[in-house]
Parts: C-alpha cells; sequence; structure tokens
C-alpha cells in the first residue's frame, strides 16, 4: 500500500508527520513558559523547588521532541536542513545553547560542591524559557517573511547577512511572532503548574499568572494574524516551478484548504476555553482544553506554510533559491521506507502517555520533596 504512493504524496505526508511532532513541541514549551516565571511566581525556596521539581519531570520530553522534530526535517528535507542549519547557523546555535544549559541547570543546580550557586542555574532556566522561545517563535516566522540566502547550482548556500539568521528576531512579524510565543508558553506554563502542584499560595498566584500572561499574547497574536492574512506570500508556479510574490497567499492558502482554517479557529477557542475555566471556573484542568489548542493552531500554522504549492522556506534573497516540499525533499525511495518506520509512531505516542500519567499519577506536595519516594531524585 505505502510502496504504491506517489512521490507528491509521500513528500505531503512527510511535511504532515513533521508538522505533528512540531505542534506538539510548541505545546510542550509550557516547561520553558514555566521556567520563565521563577522569579516571580516563587516568593520562597519551597515554592521555586517545587516548580523545578514539576517542570523537571518534562523537561526532557521537550528536549527529546526538538531533536526529534529536528531529525525528521533532517531525513525528509535534507535540503531545508543543509540550507537553514549551514546558512543560518548563528540563530540555531544560540537556540541550541538555551537548551544545552536547560540541560545543565537541571542536572546540576542541586549538586554538592556548587561553587556558582543556585540562582546561576536558575537564571540559564530563565534565559531557556524566554531567549530560547523568542528566537524559535523568530525562526519559524521566517517560513512566512523569507530568510537572505541563495543557493547556486550546486545547492550550496550563501548567506547575505554576517548575522547569519539572528537577523530574523529583528523583523516586526518575527518579533511578533516570537513574544507570542513566549507568552503562550507562559499561559500554558501556568496552567500546568496547577494541575501538577498542590500548594494553596503557589497555585492561587499561578491562577493569576495565566489571566495575565493570555492578555500578553492577545496584541501579538492580533498583529501575527493580521499581518499573515495581508501579507504578500511566496507562491510556486506548479507548472513551471518559478517562486514569485502573490498577494495575500496565505489568506488564500486558508481559504483553500478550509480544514486548516477550522484547525486555526478551533485551536484559539480552545486556548481561550482552557484560560477561561482556569482563571474563572477554578479548574485544574485547563492546560489540556489549550494544550490540544496550542496543537490544532500550531498544525495549521505549518500546514499553511507548506502546502498549497507554497514555498516553506523562502528566500526573500533570492526567489528562486526558495524552497518547497517538493524540491527540498529526499528520494521517493526514502520517504517510502521512513514512512513504513513512521507506522510505529502510534505505539511510540502511546508509551509516551503512558509514562506521562505514571509521573502525575501523584501531584506534587512539599511533603514529597523531602519524604516522598522519589525524594532522593529531587532537583
Amino acid at each position: 500500500m505505502i510502496g504504491n504512493l506517489d512521490y507528491a504524496t509521500l513528500q505531503q505526508i512527510w511535511w504532515l508527520l513533521a508538522s505533528v511532532v512540531g505542534s506538539l513541541f510548541v505545546f510542550l514549551l509550557f516547561v520553558q513558559g514555566g521556567q520563565s516565571m521563577l522569579f516571580t511566581l516563587a516568593h520562597t525556596d519551597e515554592e521555586k523547588a517545587l516548580m523545578i521539581n514539576s517542570l523537571g519531570r518534562k523537561w526532557e520530553m521537550t528536549f527529546t521532541t526538538l531533536v526529534l522534530f529536528g531529525g525528521a526535517l533532517f531525513a525528509a528535507f535534507p535540503k531545508f536542513y543543509a540550507t537553514s542549519f549551514g546558512g543560518a547557523y548563528w540563530v540555531w546555535m544560540s537556540i541550541l545553547f538555551t537548551f544545552i544549559i536547560q540541560a545543565v541547570a537541571y542536572e546540576y543546580r542541586k549538586k554538592p560542591d556548587n561553587f556558582l550557586g543556585a540562582w546561576v542555574y536558575e537564571f540559564f532556566l530563565f534565559v531557556n524559557g524566554t531567549v530560547g522561545v523568542l528566537l524559535i517563535g523568530a525562526a519559524v516566522g521566517t517560513f512566512f517573511t523569507g530568510s537572505a540566502f541563495a543557493l547556486n547550482e550546486y545547492n550550496q548556500v550563501t548567506w547575505q547577512t554576517a548575522s547569519r539568521g539572528l537577523e530574523a528576531a529583528t523583523n516586526l512579524f518575527n518579533l511578533a511572532f516570537g513574544l507570542f510565543l513566549v507568552f503562550l508558553a507562559r499561559t500554558l506554563g501556568g496552567m500546568y503548574l496547577l494541575n501538577n502542584i498542590v500548594h494553596e499560595a503557589l497555585n492561587a498566584r499561578s491562577r493569576r499568572s495565566v489571566l495575565i500572561n493570555f492578555l500578553w499574547t492577545l496584541p501579538f497574536l492580533f498583529f501575527v494574524l493580521i499581518s499573515l492574512v495581508t501579507m504578500e506570500g511566496f507562491a510556486v508556479n506548479p507548472e513551471t516551478l518559478e517562486v514569485m510574490m502573490e498577494k495575500g497567499k496565505y489568506l488564500n492558502n486558508l481559504l483553500a484548504m478550509p480544514l486548516l482554517l477550522v484547525f486555526l479557529l478551533c485551536g484559539l477557542g480552545l486556548v481561550i476555553y482552557g484560560v477561561f475555566v482556569t482563571s474563572y471556573k477554578g479548574s485544574h484542568k485547563g492546560i489540556w482544553f489549550a494544550g490540544l489548542g496550542t496543537v490544532l493552531t500550531a498544525l495549521a500554522i505549518f500546514l499553511t506554510a507548506g502546502y498549497n504549492n507554497t514555498a516553506f522556506y523562502p528566500s526573500y534573497a533570492d526567489l528562486q533559491s526558495s524552497l518547497t516540499i517538493y524540491n527540498a525533499s529526499s528520494s521517493k525511495y526514502t520517504l517510502t521506507a521512513m514512512t513504513y518506520v513512521a507506522l510505529g509512531i502510534p505505539f511510540v505516542l502511546a508509551y509516551v502517555a503512558y509514562i506521562w500519567k505514571l509521573m502525575d499519577n501523584k501531584k506534587l506536595t512539599p511533603e514529597e520533596l523531602t519524604t516522598g519516594e522519589n525524594a532522593h531524585e529531587m532537583y
């Protein structure tokens, strides 16, 4: 069955699979969102320990999903991987650095003879939760605004700026997208902490933070959405493969693929509902509504960037160097083999859900930090 799929279908399937992984990663950024609030939500060392240990249960999932996302893009769309990581390496190295110091912080924050002090490692977590997320959002924003690269006949990349991708954060759309992602992650982080920790004072502050951070997302969200439906986009002529600018391209994509518009509207609606039940109904389960909404919203954005004859990694320096899911993908043989392997994804997801349930089977309390069965494993 899979072996009979045509090349174009396989390419679209793998953009979908990569988009699903990327969307799950956006949801899991609640870890980074929680880290960014360490110095505002926690008023005591006990509260800070509760936050760090709650988030510490999930940080490896976020990091693993990021690696999986990068791996999927590398295997399915190696030309994108080579162009982006080979040309815009300063922005990707900066993102990677923030995740490295996150791992170091969780590993060494409470180690004996920690001469740097716990505060330094907590600051590392803050940097990962703010700068790291901002740069990720700016990088994703270039799927719509373009990047400064050119490819020669041998597909060798030449980057047109000395900042090697960091210039993405100076574009107003990219910056707004990054800030939207930062405050969305903080909103999700507050919901997660509320769902995972039993501590009256910390829970009350987490509940307030959800509404405050959600309100901060709104101006950036409106700017991104308005820009998205009004901006010129990078369209591809399906017959000649020529890349050209098209007015209202991304709005046209949403109208041409109404399911994506449904995903976008339902996703935003679920996030709003999650915030509402958390802030006004006293619910601890808002993270599940907002989490699903985040995945649907991110999925709509990724698919809008790549489907319907659209350059998903466009170049404003040289339009014809822009990458599409058709000219950037692996061979048919490679995609076919990978698709057979991908049949195991549901089993992996089921395992992850099982492990998640085991980790969250018991809520985190102050007593659990010192006398719980896992006290020796606390961060």
